[in-house]
């Protein structure tokens, strides 16, 4: 494809996206609520399609397609089971957002800090977080990095892609916080939908349709078609890349610091009805993108590279093929930018102020605004290192954040869960994430996506036991969660305006 239509399309793109991020301005941001998460006044469809942008990033039409691409239906598999894990917004949006009105919180980890009355179990999931969420980011500015280069044939070079987004994401983030962020996400999101149906629908008629597409496949790989698939896929690596995207909901803090921010109990529901159907029609999307690459290009090395090179061919007409590399590229830089502000939000909040022994809500968002380029240069550093397969290294991310999940369930059903329980379970759960990572991933034949729940999951409970809880805080914590049940907001918060 020509670089010259490549870099126009980036061009518009960026002007758009400015456009838009600069109406979203709506005054000075001049508290930490404001600029992180919109003051708790968003709309039900705004927060869907900023969810969805930031949810369904690069990893969905570079690396689900690329591991649909290598191993097959399994990979649809995978995907349905993240989607699965999204009814645990169910469960746990209403009681996220109810704490976060009583208390008002800016960080699920400062949440996890009063529940267990103790400012170091919110220091050591935010450096959980610090630690785990830089490759995740750095996927993302791998695959704007893969995305330009392979569609210009090397034009663009694959670093190039790789500054391109991290200066996007810094300046979108700079602009007026999250309420920028999720604007450009909405344009994004609209912009990502559309054109990847309507080009994947191209592409289906020219290699014959549903019969033409399944019937190639069954005719030159079927195991492609079959469970477990041609290699890729084995029940316990299913597991292990499953189990961390189930949670993927709750255990990721650029996911749930968005309970935060929705207007009302409404829009939360609305947003979760929408951003289910996006999900849906974007993941079927994904894996026959992935399907149509490997029938058009089956002798293709590397999966990442199957949608660049599919946008590039001669199936695609290169106006569309640029309309789709922008969604895909505006929703990689959404999914960064939620992370920047989510993790500067938390260094500031849970890690700088509480070491230091406390910080006004000024000088927390001068800190957390400082941070931003910080976290956004090692992000790219780690992605210039140009490591493989996608989806495998975005689940890898999410192994090591699993293991905050029992101190963020114990917090709202257990009220038995102890201080020590969480700090232990977290970064006990942690050193254990790291020593199987560094000794061959494998302990009696299982991986750290298997091990690392059941292992940090004893640990929270078996120091749980032998502790003292904080009753009162424990009780205070649970009573407030479950005030949506009784149709009133907390005590002492006023109602918001739908």
């Amino acid at each position: 494809m020509s670089v010259t239509l490549v870099v126009w399309g980036l061009v518009i793109y960026v002007l758009a996206s400015f456009v838009v991020a600069y109406i979203s301005r709506s005054g000075e941001s001049a508290s930490m609520s404001e600029y992180f998460i919109g003051g708790r006044s968003m709309g039900g469809v705004l927060s869907a399609l900023s969810y969805s942008a930031t949810t369904y990033s690069a990893f969905m039409m570079i690396g689900l397609a690329g591991l649909t691409f290598k191993g097959g239906v399994g990979a649809l598999g995978f995907e349905i089971i993240y989607f699965a894990g999204v009814s645990l917004v169910a469960i746990f949006g209403p009681r996220f957002w109810a704490v976060g009105k009583k208390y008002g919180f800016v960080t699920p980890y400062e949440m996890l800090g009063t529940r267990y009355g103790s400012r170091w179990v919110a220091v050591a999931a935010g450096l959980v977080s610090l630690v785990f969420l830089i490759p995740y980011s750095a996927v993302q500015l791998s695959g704007v990095g893969y995305l330009l280069s392979g569609m210009t044939g090397g034009g663009i070079p694959f670093l190039w892609g790789v500054v391109i987004s991290t200066v996007l994401a810094i300046i979108f983030s700079y602009v007026a916080g999250i309420r920028s962020v999720m604007w450009t996400d909405s344009l994004q999101a609209l912009m990502m939908i559309v054109a990847s149906v309507l080009v994947c629908g191209l592409v289906l008629i020219e290699l014959g349709g549903f019969s033409g597409l399944f019937g190639a496949i069954q005719a030159t790989k079927p195991e492609l078609l079959q469970v477990p698939g041609p290699g890729l896929f084995s029940f316990t690596t299913f597991l292990g890349l499953t189990i961390p995207w189930f949670f993927f909901a709750i255990s990721n803090p650029q996911v749930s610091q968005r309970l935060y921010m929705p207007a009302s109990l409404k829009a939360l529901r609305r947003m979760l009805v929408i951003f289910l159907c996006f999900g849906f029609v974007y993941t079927v999307v994904s894996v026959l993108w992935g399907f149509s690459a490997f029938v058009a290009f089956p002798e293709l090395e590397k999966g990442d590279l199957a949608t660049s090179t599919l946008l590039a061919s001669d199936f695609v007409p290169p106006v569309l093929g640029v309309m789709v590399m922008v969604g895909i590229l505006a929703a990689a830089v959404s999914t960064i930018d939620s992370i920047l502000l989510t993790l500067s939000s938390v260094f500031a909040r849970d890690v700088w102020s509480n070491v230091t022994g406390g910080a006004s809500d000024a000088r927390q968002l001068f800190i957390g605004k400082l941070i931003i380029p910080f976290i956004s240069i090692v992000s790219l550093v780690f992605a210039a290192m140009e490591f493989s397969m996608i989806a495998i290294l975005s689940v890898a991310a999410s192994v090591g954040l699993l293991v905050t999940v029992p101190a963020i369930i114990g917090a709202f059903f257990w009220r038995r869960g102890t201080a020590a329980g969480a700090l232990v379970s977290i970064l006990g759960g942690v050193a254990f994430v790291v020593w199987m990572y560094l000794t061959g991933n494998k302990l009696f034949g299982l991986n750290a996506g298997v091990l690392a729940l059941p292992v940090s999951t004893l640990l929270f409970v078996a120091v749980s036991l032998v502790t003292k809880p904080n009753m009162k805080a424990a009780n205070e914590f649970v009573e407030a969660s479950v005030s949506y049940k009784k149709g009133k907001l907390p005590q002492g918060m006023p109602a918001p305006a739908e």
